[in-house]
């Protein structure tokens, strides 16, 4: 089955380009980098034959209920959810060790402290990751971590309720040219890193799953030292849905793997 949906898709420039955040030390201000709203297909994997893993995809889709039931309760969660997750990827990606660093929750609703991403990215450029990698384990066990082969891998679930809206959208990898890349720097007051955003090819292959249920989770690649590719990814707003009756609510994981 496929659908019809749009995504923002980042434009090519010849200068450097970046989200500021608190711009002008104002709290709360964005500046983003422009971004072009591009109407799109989308093959829908729900009872498709035609279902990746990520041994060989970079990204896999199952059924894994979590014994969280409340993600928005402060962060006493975060020790049993870490552990759910180290047990999960290291049966579902072959790691030897897992480091759980980011739980995001969003929400789609203009008052939400963090909604939705709407623009199509890849977490980390290679020295976003690289820069990642030492922050989180140090310079020392880094070198061991780049020996071993290492990657950045995301876990997603809804929240709450079945997503009917806005829902998580992927492009497959080989339909990405190197070209269709370029780097985003994320400025904060503090610190700055490194994304990358991706440009608008009529070639790309977006596929998501319709109608995932908190009992449901996503794994997928970000960054991979290796040879593992990397997903570009995005909300997807749906041009042929009604208005939801109830807002996206999804948790993200972030996580930093070793593969031997």
């Amino acid at each position: 089955m496929q659908i019809h949906a749009s995504v923002n898709y980042h434009v090519k420039k010849d200068e450097p380009q970046a989200f500021e955040f608190e711009a002008d030390g104002i709290i709360g201000n964005l500046v983003s980098p422009e971004l072009e709203t591009t109407e799109i297909v989308v093959h829908d994997l729900r009872g498709s034959e035609d279902q990746p893993t990520f041994r060989h995809d970079g990204i896999e889709f199952f059924r894994a209920p979590s014994r969280v039931s409340d993600f928005e309760a402060g962060s006493s969660w975060h020790s049993r959810y870490d552990l759910e997750l180290k047990n999960l990827l290291q049966a579902k990606t072959g790691a030897t060790e897992v480091i759980v660093f980011d739980h995001t929750v969003r929400v789609d609703e203009a008052s939400a402290v963090r909604r939705p991403a709407r623009n199509v990215h890849c977490d980390y450029s290679k020295a976003g990751a690289e820069q990642r990698l030492l922050d989180l384990v140090g310079e020392a066990r880094a070198e061991k971590f780049h020996e071993a082969g290492y990657g950045f891998v995301n876990v997603w679930r809804p929240v709450s309720n079945i997503i009917r809206s806005s829902p998580l959208g992927f492009i497959r990898p080989a339909s990405v040219q190197p070209e269709d890349w370029m780097d985003i720097n994320l400025v904060y007051p503090d610190r700055i890193g490194q994304i990358l955003g991706l440009a608008s090819n009529p070639d790309h292959e977006w596929f998501y799953k319709s109608q995932m249920s908190p009992d449901d989770v996503v794994i997928f690649n970000i960054y991979d030292n290796k040879t593992r590719p990397s997903l570009a990814h995005s909300a997807l707003d749906l041009l042929t849905e009604n208005a939801p009756s109830v807002p996206r609510k999804s948790v993200e994981s972030r996580t930093l793997v070793r593969f031997s």
